[in-house]
């Protein structure tokens, strides 16, 4: 059916016109972002109209999301948009945000969520799982649902948020529209598979199987496309690389400053810096060579042609094992250790052999001879770009992204490694080189809007975003108080950027700050016990409105704080543990404790 055909069954001959005289007028970019507006109209009306694809009767189509670093906010999108395309009324909502008391008024609800950590929901979504998983979860029977879930397959509880939620729907008396699609890191292509099934379901059911009309254009965004981003990175230099610890130091930070002159790109303080990062070369030649294999050999990969050596540089994971390369290389060696990993049964031990194991100790171990490059590279995964907290305000430092890196080293097997990214930021990129970089924003990491007062808890490198908060508010001038608690090893060479809030106490930006040096006294302090200390206060900043932000170490601080949290509650309110919890919920709910933890 021709544009015109259709424009019949939509526009009235005047209005049709008027689109052809505009469309002949555009070129490419202004075509999109007129798409991209009339799609963003259609979304924030949700008026049904009168030739819509929907009918009046339709059911309502609600997409939820939990993210942490973006990915399910990222597909949540695009869903919205393919939605849209297809002539769908539909809302999109993060789990953060939504109203848990409308889940028993839902009817097709479409959920895309991450798994972080140890199988647990994303930390911005931890209220909509309690509710979902408590007591006070309403019958859904009259609700349809699909989940899409995203994880990592080399942890043990594989996209286990999504399967909890599944579960607990179908508990709850929801109808699956389409079976559950777990994603691993290479999320894209299943996630466009599941998108394009279920909303070709819902537009054949809504239509009756007839032809759905189409958006005029053929792309659809919700706001114009930026020209930099996780799919298209900007070059950055490095112009600026220096230690930020002292002379024997037991650790390496180091600042990195990268310069974003042309780019157009722009963050926020608690956004983060997207690295596109390649694999170190010797690692490159050590695989080969284990697997006898040349650089050179040609492939294809993902319908474009390039060297297995370009492959295992820059595209393809090659450091960690993953469950989908143990079963492939289980089917070319026949090792009997490995097929038993496959049973499901052992996906523990499936998980301390994966940590335990890069690739190069895999194939060493377990040696191959005569196997294909092109087999070889289809059990790998795509290598990912990662995630670093900018340690800059654009306020303080217009087109500059600056970074806080402490490089990842470790033995095993009597081996030394270094960390896919960090390796590269700390020993192979210097001054003047360019690394392809995009911004990821983090919305649940965000300066309060007007001057409450933040208090900010860090170990390590996850006092970066709190030099961006800093330079932020100093640049604009606000005078709400704010309070940093600071953990490292030893004051002598490991107190980061101590000038910097030195100077900032002096001139008031800082309020206060306490310091916890683990390795200074026998008895090990962190940041968790300085808060104690200062419990009666600390109570009586969050009474005043503060927020709170915890950055750093997901397995230890970030559980250590939160119950440092509940603990001071419990004893300033004089109330028992369950109510301090429900206080420190109450906190999440209302955006004002927020963690950026890894």
């Amino acid at each position: 059916m021709s544009a015109n055909e259709l424009s019949g069954n939509i526009l009235t001959p005047d209005q049709w016109t008027l689109v052809e005289k505009i469309t002949h007028s555009l070129d490419g970019m202004q075509a999109r972002w007129l798409s991209g507006y009339f799609a963003g109209l259609e979304a924030g009306l949700r008026t049904p109209q009168p030739h819509s694809t929907a009918s009046a009767a339709a059911r309502t189509l609600t997409i939820l999301y939990g993210t942490e670093t973006g990915n399910a906010a990222e597909v949540a999108r695009t869903l919205l948009a393919s939605a849209i395309d297809k002539g769908l009324s539909c809302t999109l909502c993060d789990m953060a945000n939504y109203k848990v008391r409308q889940l028993g008024q839902e009817q097709d609800l479409l959920i895309i969520v991450s798994t972080y950590g140890e199988g647990d929901p994303p930390q911005p979504a931890t209220g909509f799982f309690e509710f979902a998983e408590g007591r006070k979860a309403p019958s859904l029977e009259e609700v349809r649902f699909a989940v899409l879930a995203l994880g990592d397959s080399t942890y043990e509880y594989y996209c286990q948020a999504g399967k909890r939620l599944d579960q607990r729907f179908e508990e709850l008396g929801a109808k699956r529209l389409t079976p559950r699609v777990d994603c691993d890191v290479d999320f894209e292509e299943p996630a466009k598979a599941w998108i394009a099934s279920i909303l070709n379901a819902l537009v054949a059911e809504a239509t009756g199987d007839r032809l759905p009309t189409a958006n005029l254009f053929s792309t659809v965004a919700c706001a114009p496309t930026a020209t930099y981003d996780k799919r298209n990175p900007f070059p950055a230099t490095i112009i600026e690389k220096i230690a930020i610890v002292g002379r024997g130091s037991s650790k390496e930070t180091r600042h990195l400053e990268f310069s974003l002159a042309g780019s157009g790109l722009t963050y926020e303080p608690g956004d983060a810096l997207g690295v596109a990062v390649q694999n170190d070369p010797a690692i490159v030649a050590e695989l080969l060579d284990a697997v006898g294999l040349s650089a050179e050999a040609d492939l294809e990969l993902k319908g474009s042609h390039c060297t297995l050596g370009e492959a295992l540089t820059s595209r393809l994971e090659i450091t960690a094992a993953t469950p989908r390369f143990i079963d492939f290389w289980a089917l070319v060696s026949g090792a009997p250790l490995l097929k038993q990993l496959q049973d499901e049964d052992r996906a523990g031990d499936r998980s301390v052999f994966l940590r335990t194991h890069h690739l190069i100790d895999l194939v060493r171990r377990f040696p191959v001879q005569g196997i294909k490059a092109q087999s070889f590279i289809s059990a790998l995964r795509p290598l990912q770009p990662r995630l670093y907290s900018l340690a800059s305000s654009l306020s303080a430092a217009p087109n500059e992204a600056h970074l806080t890196i402490a490089p990842v080293r470790y033995t095993l097997h009597g081996v030394r490694r270094s960390g896919v990214a960090s390796g590269l930021l700390a020993d192979r990129a210097h001054i003047d080189s360019a690394l392809p970089v995009y911004i990821q924003s983090n919305q649940h990491f965000r300066l309060p809007a007007d001057d409450a007062p933040i208090l900010m808890i860090g170990a390590g490198t996850g006092v970066a975003p709190y030099r961006a908060f800093l330079q932020d508010r100093e640049a604009k001038g606000v005078s709400g108080k704010s309070w940093l608690f600071f953990g490292e090893r030893n004051f002598r060479t490991d107190f980061l950027y101590q000038r910097e809030w030195q100077s900032w106490l002096k001139d008031g930006t800082l309020t206060r700050m306490d310091v916890a040096f683990s390795r200074d006294s026998a008895d090990k302090v962190y940041v968790q016990h300085r808060l104690k200390e200062q419990s009666h206060e600390i109570f009586a900043w969050l009474e005043e409105g503060a927020h709170v932000y915890v950055c750093g170490d997901a397995a230890n601080l970030a559980p250590d704080v939160h119950n440092a949290l509940v603990d001071i509650v419990a004893r300033e309110a004089h109330t028992g543990r369950e109510a301090a919890e429900d206080y420190v919920r109450s906190l999440q709910a209302d955006h004002r404790y927020q963690r950026d933890v890894y």
